[in-house]
């Protein structure tokens, strides 16, 4: 008797808990699958088990080959989209295909059309030419970041075929002349010079197996300079908290510097670390300017910065 009474009462609770939850994050309306269809450009198809709908962009106008295989999209290079409702708002989660061309100027719209972009790199080995996959996600209106979507398919379509940006500068490490001062006066650190590159790093700090790692175990932001004053390029790593990674994007985005890697360097550490490899060519102040910019989006102290 006490088993049936101890039975009833957690299916009483269970049923309860499930009324409140339910209260307290009332469904939205359905999703409008024929808007979403237009505001992206794309056609897509719902998941009903799942309450997903999905849009996708067949990048038939690549030609690629790996490893000498003939890659088409079924194979992995198809853009897509997916949408689901999430209380009274929606989500979306998506991957793009890009050539290595294409990247930033979609990630710029991305960005700027109220996406997060979440991760950035290679899906093969021996592609040719290289293809990059850039992942998006956002949380709001589903028109908006329907919206947001279709014009992130429409910059893949504007620059296909070459139409993207490709930074090239010739410097020659040995030959670099550039004022290590004006770069710690920016940054607000010091570096090291050596062979004709500046490099500063800067280190944070996370726990992996109840240790403490830090700037020396690679969980550092660094720099490295090379060429004139007038102009350089820099190369680097951002080392970030996951809430950090957006403002950091925004803000090297906007100085001109290229994003080419987003991904993690570790595995089970916390808080968790989130790594962007940059590619950047200018005057060395105005790149500077840029690394500091996305510096001052980090939690530097609170991370452990030194």
């Amino acid at each position: 008797m006490t088993q049936l009474v101890t039975k009833r009462v957690l299916t009483a609770l269970c049923a309860a808990l499930a009324a409140t939850s339910a209260r307290a994050a009332p469904p939205g309306p359905p999703l409008d699958t024929a808007r979403i269809e237009e505001l992206t450009g794309a056609k897509g198809s719902l998941d009903e088990s799942e309450g997903v709908f999905k849009v996708s962009v067949p990048r038939s106008d690549l030609s690629i080959s790996a490893a000498g295989v003939r890659l088409t999209p079924p194979m992995g290079l198809t853009s897509w989209a997916a949408f689901k409702r999430a209380g009274a708002h929606a989500m979306v989660m998506g991957d793009t295909v890009l050539l290595e061309d294409q990247v930033n100027p979609v990630m710029s719209v991305a960005l700027d059309s109220g996406l997060e972009v979440t991760a950035l790199h290679n899906h093969f080995f021996w592609d040719s030419p290289k293809v990059m996959f850039m992942h998006i996600g956002g949380m709001g209106d589903v028109s908006q970041l329907a919206a947001a979507v279709g014009k992130v398919f429409a910059k893949i379509a504007e620059t296909s075929g070459g139409k993207g940006e490709v930074p090239a500068a010739d410097i020659d490490p040995a030959k670099s002349t550039l004022d290590p001062k004006k770069i710690d006066a920016i940054l607000g650190a010091r570096g090291e010079l050596k062979s004709g590159v500046y490099k500063v790093t800067i280190g944070r700090q996370t726990k992996m197996h109840g240790a403490v790692v830090g700037n020396t175990m690679g969980v550092n932001t660094w720099a490295a300079f090379a060429g004139s004053d007038e102009k350089s390029v820099v190369d680097g790593d951002f080392a970030m908290l996951e809430p950090e990674l957006q403002s950091v994007l925004k803000a090297l985005r906007s100085a001109g510097i290229d994003v080419v890697a987003i991904h993690q360097h570790m595995s089970g550490e916390s808080p968790r670390i989130v790594f962007l490899h940059y590619w950047g060519v200018g005057r060395t102040e105005d790149l500077a300017k840029g690394l500091r910019a996305a510096l001052d989006r980090t939690a530097k102290k609170s991370a452990g910065a030194r």
